[in-house]
């Protein structure tokens, strides 16, 4: 059983950095993809960010484009969220998730992280 733990949330100010870590533990293969969503107050959790594991293809919502970047450990089987330029708009518990494989939608989901951004 795989098992996503996410860390790096906190309370920051607009136009500050945080970088969110997930660690995956329990793998015993390899994975197709992992990703990062948000869920703000009163909305759906969304796609934020996604990253292809063997080829490090990356995928970005429009509203973070240019602010947060996707990364991937291969030897720790972490992946990173860093954001820059956070604004108040970014405030949302952020989930961490992993697909096993093509078209089968995300298996795994971490417990979440708190971001909270002031103005």
């Amino acid at each position: 059983q795989v098992q996503l733990v996410e860390s790096g949330g906190g309370a920051v100010q607009a136009g500050d950095s945080l970088r969110l870590s997930c660690a995956a533990s329990g793998r015993t293969f390899s994975t197709f993809s992992m990703g990062w969503f948000r869920q703000r107050p009163g909305k759906e959790r969304d796609p934020v960010a996604a990253i292809i594991w063997l080829t490090a293809y990356t995928y970005y919502a429009d509203s973070v484009k240019g602010r947060f970047t996707i990364s991937r450990d291969n030897a720790n089987n972490t992946v990173y969220l860093q954001m820059n330029s956070l604004k108040p708009e970014d405030t949302a518990v952020y989930y961490c998730a992993e697909a096993l494989h093509l078209g089968s939608g995300y298996d795994y989901w971490g417990q979440g992280t708190q971001v909270t951004v002031s103005s």
